[in-house]
């Protein structure tokens, strides 16, 4: 495996938990469940010869937040997701970059107070979750959330690059109800202000999967706000996980052919755009969405520019993917 320069993908688009066969992380899992109710990453054994590259000791007294991934605790670790997301990065002896990413990982979710678990698995010691989990290269780092993996980055990245993707994931995790910290790590002061009662309501709906009430509630927070930045992308991203919900696997492949077949159907090529940001393809969206929209003219056009705006709140506007096609969007519009 080769290690790449930094590839992030924004949780906010491929973790919408619509990610159906791309990575199937039953078979990884033992028979055995945690107990029910801990919310207590489990211990993993020290690596061979000593600590991992980059491990660093918890507080005494305190739950771990950085655990060895391991097969014996892989399957505590995806149930311990739907309470925290966790974060794992897989990394190899051989590769330069791994020390630096996990002391960064490392300083990163510990700065989270709980509210995040980091698993550490050397993929010769584990070559099955590297498998799994569609690696590449190494150092990889992807998360696990209610049980789904969420693609983060490949190869060495900059702290604050690390740390606004993670606070991309727990606000993704916030939208699908995974709120939960570890005991003992959460000082008292910096417990959560409640959601705004209209924002709440969207993320019960999201939890329960009623991603048309979830919509009306955030419509309901921006005719009271107008300027509710939250609210504007919270019902962005619930459209987006409506429209992909009556999608199946067959249906997927049937639509990348009649696209490639059909690129001037205005829904086909926007259905294939949806698909791409939940997927992480996120330039491929962009640039379908763009280029439909300079060989069309009318309503078709309208659509489709009002359609891009709504991925971009999506993925996030200050995403450098995003001031990239608001220029090409620019250019064919003008």
């Amino acid at each position: 495996m080769s290690s790449p320069a930094s590839r992030p993908v924004p949780p906010a688009a491929a973790s919408l938990l619509n990610l159906r066969g791309a990575v199937d992380l039953s078979s990884l899992k033992q028979r055995q469940a945690p107990a029910a109710g801990a919310a207590t990453p489990p211990a993993g054994p020290p690596a061979p010869g000593g600590s991992a590259p980059g491990a660093g000791g918890a507080d005494a007294g305190a739950a771990p937040l950085r655990v060895d991934v391991t097969e014996s605790n892989f399957q505590e670790l995806v149930e311990l997701s739907a309470q925290v997301p966790v974060v794992i990065a897989l990394w190899a002896a051989y590769s330069p970059e791994s020390a630096a990413m996990l002391d960064t990982l490392e300083r990163v979710v510990n700065s989270f107070a709980g509210r995040l678990v980091l698993g550490t698995a050397d993929i010769d010691a584990f070559p099955q979750l590297a498998q799994a989990f569609q690696v590449q290269a190494v150092p990889t780092a992807v998360a696990v959330l209610k049980g789904q993996p969420v693609p983060l980055f490949q190869g060495g990245a900059e702290e604050p690059q690390i740390r606004g993707i993670l606070d991309e994931l727990l606000k993704v995790a916030a939208a699908n109800g995974v709120t939960g910290s570890l005991g003992g790590n959460t000082p008292e002061d910096a417990e959560p202000a409640p959601l705004p009662p209209l924002h709440q309501a969207a993320f019960d709906a999201i939890e329960a999967g009623d991603y048309e009430a979830a919509a009306v509630a955030y419509r309901q927070a921006l005719l009271e706000m107008p300027a509710d930045a939250e609210a504007k992308a919270g019902l962005a991203q619930v459209e987006l996980m409506a429209r992909l919900q009556p999608l199946s696997a067959g249906d997927t492949e049937a639509l990348r052919t009649r696209a490639a077949n059909e690129p001037d159907n205005l829904d086909v090529q926007l259905s294939l755009a949806d698909l791409d940001v939940a997927g992480g393809h996120v330039e491929d969206a962009f640039n379908r969405v763009v280029s439909f929209i300079g060989r069309n003219f009318g309503p078709e056009r309208e659509t489709a520019r009002v359609r891009l705006l709504e991925l971009f709140d999506v993925v996030g506007t200050t995403d450098p993917r995003v001031g990239k096609a608001r220029q090409g969007l620019a250019r064919v519009l003008f």
